[in-house]
């Protein structure tokens, strides 16, 4: 059963942007919060992904414990003045305090550090919002495809004696992910080289969940010349096909006779992945175990783990090379016609999802011959 969508409290957002600072995967935060993917991810969206800066308190206002003892000093009936040289604070200070919170008679401590707390919040314009000049420069160059640095590191040389007209990598990357802002368009961002809805914490490239992340990985060029020429039968491909609000299913192609096995998955990272996988393909015979060729996604990155529960070496591919999965990136084109692009797969069953993969695996392909999947693998079956 699907979790309800809840409102998280202060407590649980702090935790949550946490765990994401700390490089952790949008399911295992859910786990963690016990909360539904979509609270998790429409949170980090409304960021672009970057977390918000941990606000602190001023010296120069008064502190809670001060509050405490105003309102004991008022309580007592002492005068402001003496409360004020109490504190080391000058009268005045005491004497506004009061009378923004209704005066001597209902001051509350802790009533009034809460309200002082909510109303400090004051955002500051960022540089991009406060010179148009500079917002339309930046504009320009990432229609041009100029990535965030470039044209940071070119204002700096340009204007070198202008500093009105230089600004960070780091202000353009977040004017665009924050939309909140209201500085650059979101439509800027599809001029990027990595076209990502949201920004990945540095935290994620120690925690392993960048493509660079895996670990003792066997390459694809290793791979044995029977697989290559899909002379044996048992040899698959896999990939993650994704859906809206960050659903995903895992889709496996059998070399030879391109027979196809969907799994559901409860998510992208690779606790989820990896077991859904282990326990569908331990159900296959034992001769359809050979191999699984997969792409460097980080949702693999317990191959060991999953090798060892189902004696089924895994290879990965170069990286950005999806043709040498050639047979899984033509099925999951093939899916498309029953899983649209902006499909939300978590709906689905893992029965309806076998009921799809059945329906493409009984379709002639023509590289078959016009023989389907299911005949040319009962034939090797037999």
């Amino acid at each position: 059963m699907r979790k309800p969508r809840l409102e998280l409290s202060i407590s649980e957002r702090d935790e949550l942007w946490s765990r994401w600072r700390a490089g952790q995967s949008i399911a295992e935060i859910c786990r963690a919060l016990d909360r539904a993917s979509g609270t998790v991810h429409g949170m980090l969206s409304t960021r672009g992904g970057i977390a918000p800066s941990a606000r602190t308190r001023s010296t120069r206002t008064l502190s809670l414990a001060e509050r405490e003892e105003i309102s004991r000093g008022v309580s007592a009936g002492a005068s402001v003045r003496s409360i004020a040289a109490a504190l080391g604070r000058a009268p005045s200070t005491v004497s506004r305090e009061l009378r923004r919170n209704d005066g001597r008679r209902a001051y509350r401590a802790a009533a009034a550090d809460t309200r002082a707390w909510s109303q400090a919040c004051r955002p500051k314009l960022c540089k991009l919002a406060r010179h148009p000049r500079l917002r339309l420069w930046v504009a320009t160059k990432l229609c041009r495809q100029w990535s965030p640095q470039q044209i940071s590191g070119s204002l700096k040389r340009r204007f070198a004696d202008d500093e009105r007209m230089q600004v960070s990598h780091e202000t353009i990357y977040r004017s665009l992910f924050i939309q909140a802002r209201g500085v650059l368009k979101k439509e800027l961002k599809q001029h990027l080289r990595f076209r990502r809805r949201m920004r990945r914490p540095s935290a994620a490239d120690r925690t392993g969940r960048r493509r660079g992340g895996l670990s003792d990985t066997v390459s694809i060029r290793e791979r044995p010349a029977e697989v290559e020429d899909r002379a044996v039968p048992g040899h698959w491909e896999g990939d993650l096909l994704s859906g809206a609000r960050n659903s995903h299913i895992a889709t496996l192609v059998e070399r030879q006779s391109r027979f196809l096995v969907l799994v559901k998955v409860d998510g992208k990272d690779t606790e989820s992945v990896v077991s859904a996988l282990t326990r569908r393909v331990r159900k296959l015979p034992v001769m359809l175990r050979q191999s699984l060729t997969w792409d460097r996604g980080n949702e693999m990155a317990q191959h060991k783990a999953f090798t060892i529960a189902t004696d089924v070496k895994v290879f990965f591919c170069d990286p950005q090379s999806p043709w040498q999965r050639g047979s899984n990136e033509n099925t999951n084109g093939l899916l498309r016609q029953y899983l649209p692009d902006g499909t939300e797969l978590t709906q689905f069953s893992q029965a309806e999802l076998d009921k799809i993969a059945l329906r493409l695996n009984t379709r002639p392909r023509k590289t078959l011959g016009f023989e389907t999947p299911a005949d040319r693998l009962q034939s090797v079956l037999r």
